[in-house]
């Protein structure tokens, strides 16, 4: 009993460090993983608005309205497939001001993309997101008849 007394002492906190890594180790992921999916959220939303300024861009060097909503359209798919998006169904809005020189262009790029496959977390619900890109068409080319 005496021995028992001797090898403990008041405050004797051998073996707390542990405990307290083993308690705050999780927090410490969660807040990581948190940390990884605002990324990935923000990294979307710049691929969405790379998107909409590669078709206000292609829009902008056509020379129809017709002709610059098809290659808006176009461009903004082609961005969105090769930066590997999680888009679901994107949609193109373009503002062409009748493709006259000097006139500005305006494509606003919009899709919705789950949570989940965005953060690869598995969390449920959507997230909408858009961008606004503006064009200015070229002064000095010439217009079609």
């Amino acid at each position: 009993m005496m021995r028992e007394a001797r090898g403990m002492r008041a405050g004797d906190d051998r073996g707390s460090a542990a405990v307290e890594l083993v308690l705050l180790t999780p927090l410490l992921v969660l807040m990581l993983l948190v940390v990884v999916a605002l990324g990935r959220l923000a990294d979307a939303r710049l691929v969405v608005a790379d998107a909409a300024h590669q078709a206000a861009r292609a829009a902008s060097l056509a020379r129809t309205e017709h002709a610059a909503h098809a290659q808006a359209l176009r461009a903004a798919a082609t961005s969105l497939k090769e930066t590997g998006a999680t888009c679901t169904s994107p949609s193109v809005r373009l503002a062409t001001s009748g493709l006259d020189p000097g006139a500005n262009v305006s494509a606003k790029v919009t899709c919705t993309a789950a949570l989940g496959d965005l953060t690869r977390t598995g969390m449920p619900g959507h997230v909408h997101l858009a961008g606004t890109a503006f064009s200015v068409v070229d002064s000095f080319r010439g217009r079609v008849r």
